[in-house]
């Protein structure tokens, strides 16, 4: 499973969901993107979970 980690949640996580494929929003080119436009490019591009620390995400 694809999965984006947003800017913020903590690197340390990734060891932990072996099996998938885990991609950081600065790695992808998305820190500058707000977060209505970061969810819509990671569907996009294939992605099943966006993992945010971004409490106003439900708004979105």
């Amino acid at each position: 499973m694809r999965i984006l980690f947003d800017h913020g949640t903590p690197v340390p996580l990734i060891p932990f969901l072996t099996g998938h494929t885990v991609t950081k929003a600065k790695d992808a080119g998305w820190d500058r993107l707000v977060n209505g436009e970061l969810m819509k490019a990671a569907e996009e591009a294939g992605f099943k979970v966006l993992i945010t620390t971004d409490k106003n995400m439900v708004t979105q």
